[in-house]
């Protein structure tokens, strides 16, 4: 009789155990990533990555959303886009993720229409105002200000530091680069100021020769660089020195790095940088607090968290705080995840950033630092700053 009953007991057995794991792949929500891990991007993207996945995996340690574990799915892009848009469109055919996150601003343009296709919920480490706009990119979102807003930030800021200021811009010949350019220029005729020199040079670049001798001529008050990560930041401050110019030297996101500060060293006096977050050792921050506690306890050697971290965690954020929000509606879906993005108004980061209101996706707020040589660190020179006020 036992043996008759033996294979009805264990297909029981079987059955149950399928039904346990579809219940517990129907509580996982996959956030997928595609994070420039190696190639020149690397020692960025690493940080952006660690602070995405701890974003996510702290929720988790919170109860996940509404019960439901977040599983993160990541490849290396190897900021090349061809290998980049290849790990998209492998994670959204095998994983089907509700969430994208991408390495750069040519992919987020290239897979535009996949993202759409998909009704995936997309942010990246680009701040790209193209990216931003919601008719053409309804599903993606820039976890701050834009590059135009960021350029806006700081025109605004030398606007009332000094009217009628001579200034410079000197950006790479790239997507990152060009992004802000044309509403740069609208926005110094706006301001009054007085737009005197465009300089260009390749990421990396060795000799910016010809293009300092010109801003020598020009003589700018200040300079803008964008599209950099390091170099030639420092090799054209120098040489500017050398000259004798007292213009200042500013920088958005990617420029307002402890990197970028630690390789300018004495060249940093004066520099300016606008960023959206707060730094590592603003330690009295209840959200850099939380961070701080967690790589403690996580990664005990790890002593120190850039500002590419940061960025990385506010997406985290933003990602759970729609998760939990669309969820609760009852739409856990593309289109659900968009209208909770959309119905984020003064959300408390904890800290992190001024509280965020979406606007034409995206968070037009941030603060311009100043480098102090001495400490080795950015310090506040400004209170947040709101371009759409």
């Amino acid at each position: 009789m036992m043996r008759r009953r033996l294979p009805s007991i264990m297909l029981a057995v079987f059955l149950a155990c399928l039904l346990a794991a579809g219940l517990v792949f129907a509580q996982e929500i996959k956030v997928g990533a595609v994070q420039p891990i190696t190639g020149r991007f690397a020692f960025a993207g690493v940080n952006i990555n660690a602070g995405l996945e701890d974003a996510l995996m702290m929720a988790n340690e919170d109860g996940g959303i509404n019960g439901k574990k977040i599983k993160y799915i990541m490849e290396d892009g190897q900021y090349q886009l061809d290998v980049a848009t290849a790990a998209f469109k492998r994670i959204m055919s095998r994983d089907n993720p509700l969430i994208m996150y991408g390495e750069s601003t040519g992919l987020g343009k290239a897979m535009s229409p996949e993202i759409k296709r998909y009704k995936v919920l997309y942010s990246s480490t680009s701040f790209s105002g193209e990216l931003a706009d919601p008719a053409a990119n309804p599903f993606v979102f820039v976890p701050g200000p834009t590059y135009s807003d960021m350029f806006g930030i700081l025109l605004k800021f030398i606007e009332k530091e000094k009217p009628g200021a001579k200034v410079a811009f000197f950006y790479s010949d790239t997507e990152f680069g060009k992004d802000p350019i044309p509403y740069a220029r609208e926005m110094c005729k706006k301001l009054k100021l007085d737009l005197v020199a465009e300089e260009v040079a390749a990421v990396g670049a060795v000799d910016v020769t010809s293009q300092v001798l010109d801003l020598k001529r020009k003589a700018p008050d200040y300079v803008i660089f964008q599209g950099f990560v390091l170099s030639p930041v420092a090799e054209v401050i120098k040489q500017c020195r050398d000259y004798g110019m007292q213009c200042k030297f500013m920088g958005t996101f990617w420029g307002a790095t402890k990197t970028l500060l630690d390789n300018l060293g004495p060249l940093a006096e004066g520099y300016l940088a606008v960023n959206p977050y707060m730094y590592w050792w603003n330690e009295d921050v209840p959200m850099i607090k939380k961070i701080r506690e967690y790589t403690k306890k996580t990664y005990p050697k790890v002593a120190f968290r850039d500002n590419s971290y940061m960025q990385g965690f506010m997406t985290g954020l933003i990602f759970v705080e729609c998760l939990k929000r669309a969820d609760k509606a009852g739409q856990l879906n593309g289109d659900g995840l968009v209208k909770a993005l959309q119905s984020l108004k003064d959300f408390d980061t904890g800290g992190l950033s001024a509280p965020y209101t979406i606007k034409d996706n995206k968070f037009p707020v941030a603060r311009i630092w100043k480098a102090n040589i001495g400490k080795k660190i950015y310090e506040p020179a400004s209170d947040w700053i709101r371009l759409d006020e």
